[in-house]
């Protein structure tokens, strides 16, 4: 094997910037029918090795495919969702290759005809500038295929073993275009995808439990040159972060390889997650070598228009069109509206408040700030989180109508609503005597009493220390057992003291 001269942690970021990376992905992703693609064995991760099998998926004589056609739906919803052209009349083909863990010695895939085309995922990046901005990485193509099984090696080094559980789980495959530059856009590219499938509810897009799976095609060419180097293949990426360290490598790798005067090989690689490098596995096979031919087994799938309408019209809100809605109709900030559409499951309790309340931005605050903060310290989801939306926008109604202050609110209201959710945040506030006073007159005798009692630190503000405001508000809040309105407590003393 080549030996490169140069090793690739010795590379200067100077040398590194005269090379542009440039990726491709194919994304695996299973989809969650309760059947498997070409047979009716239950399709469900977790189950005891070689249970979720039968004739058909064990490829024994006699056996036919028949196809699920939720998994032709669920497809067309992700090239719906990417903006794909939708093939009218798609065909199935084998796609030939022996490994164990394949009963049949042929994978049951798409090649010439697939059934979505073209279309891409926009995504967010730095420009030079600094700015954010958008940029269109392009899909080639979406095909349908089935799983393969998997090998077991078990800590055993003689011998495999082989669970058929997965053999025919429905895939749709996403093939993008080469516009990727960087690891930071791939794992930006990959979080939309997994995003756009749980929306969707076609994948749970679990990357540990390989529901999510990435083959990462990276080349390198110098600045400025348009033609595409030799690609190298690093296979069945399964987590963003590892996926973006093997580009890191991998980009290093093949710099040293081209500075020592050495050429690439086309080879498929393995990630070594423990050191952080690529390693080679074999290599690249051709499309030839697989050779291809329609499967005679199964019939072309016809779209009809009346069919792919309807696949169309149970279309839910994609993360794009509820940022533009949450800024145009709730008026929140960009930034707002792109961490309450980072799951379905925020967007839609978000809306669900808005829909009880009218201080959307309040709402928007709540739910980056508190309530996001409790379900990340207790590995919580939003559909387990205790307090309903309606709870929730009760309580910002009663702290921007004035009754209780945002402290109070926050840290001493929503802990108990958490633990009593079915409570109205106003009754505990009355039960806790936490209402917020806003009498005038009784306000004006506790600035009085703490001016009186403090007059160094008065003549002290007064020559210009105006930072002992805060020390003038905090003891008329104690005074008052923290009921005192904040902000006629400030204008109070900016009165009096001035």
């Amino acid at each position: 094997m080549t030996q490169t001269l140069i090793n690739p942690s010795d590379l200067s970021e100077e040398l590194l910037a005269t090379y542009e990376t440039v990726i491709g992905l194919e994304v695996h992703c299973q989809l969650m029918t309760e059947s498997k693609l070409f047979a009716q064995d239950r399709n469900q991760f977790g189950t005891e090795p070689n249970t979720n099998i039968g004739p058909l998926t064990l490829a024994l004589p006699g056996t036919l495919p028949k196809l699920n056609k939720k998994a032709v739906e669920y497809a067309v919803k992700m090239g719906l969702a990417c903006g794909c052209s939708i093939s009218s009349k798609t065909i199935f083909d084998r796609k030939n290759y022996f490994y164990p863990d394949l009963p049949k010695g042929y994978q049951i895939s798409q090649d010439k005809k697939p059934i979505c085309e073209n279309g891409g995922v926009a995504i967010a990046i730095k420009n030079k500038e600094g700015e954010i901005v958008e940029k269109l990485i392009r899909f080639h193509h979406i095909h349908l295929e089935e799983d393969a099984g998997k090998s077991v090696h078990d800590g055993n080094e003689d011998d495999t073993l082989l669970d058929y559980n997965r053999a025919g789980t429905p895939l749709v495959e996403m093939v993008s275009e080469p516009d990727l530059r960087s690891a930071e856009e791939t794992g930006a590219f990959v979080t939309e995808i997994r995003r756009l499938v749980r929306y969707l509810n076609i994948s749970d897009g679990n990357m540990e439990e390989g529901s999510l799976r990435c083959d990462v095609n990276v080349s390198l060419r110098k600045l400025g040159e348009t033609t595409l180097g030799t690609k190298v293949e690093i296979k069945n990426m399964n987590s963003i972060r590892n996926m973006m360290r093997a580009i890191v490598y991998e980009t290093r790798r093949q710099v040293a390889i081209l500075e020592s005067g050495e050429r690439i090989i086309q080879e498929t690689r393995m990630f070594e997650v423990e050191s952080g490098k690529t390693y080679g596995m074999r290599v690249k096979e051709t499309m030839n070598d697989y050779r291809y031919f329609p499967d005679p087994d199964l019939s072309p799938v016809v779209i009809s228009d009346e069919w792919l309408s309807s696949i169309r019209s149970a279309m839910p809100a994609l993360p794009k069109e509820l940022r533009r809605k949450f800024t145009e109709v709730y008026g929140i900030p960009s930034y707002d509206a792109l961490v309450l559409t980072g799951t379905k499951e925020i967007a839609d309790y978000f809306e669900a408040v808005c829909l009880a309340t009218q201080f959307y931005k309040s709402a928007s605050n709540w739910l980056m700030g508190p309530v996001k903060s409790f379900l990340n310290e207790n590995s919580v989801e939003i559909g387990s989180f205790a307090i309903r939306p309606q709870k929730l926008a009760e309580l910002i109604e009663i702290t921007e109508s004035g009754l209780v202050s945002n402290s109070v609110a926050s840290q001493k209201i929503f802990p108990i609503l958490l633990l009593e959710p079915e409570r109205s945040a106003e009754e505990i506030a009355v039960a806790n005597n936490w209402i917020q006073n806003s009498n005038t007159s009784e306000l004006e005798t506790l600035v009085d009493e703490v001016i009186s009692s403090m007059p160094d630190k008065v003549a002290a503000y007064r020559k210009g220390k105006k930072g002992l405001l805060g020390l003038f508000v905090g003891e008329i809040m104690k005074k008052s057992n923290g009921s005192a309105d904040p902000k006629l407590v400030n204008q109070l003393l900016n009165q009096k003291l001035s």
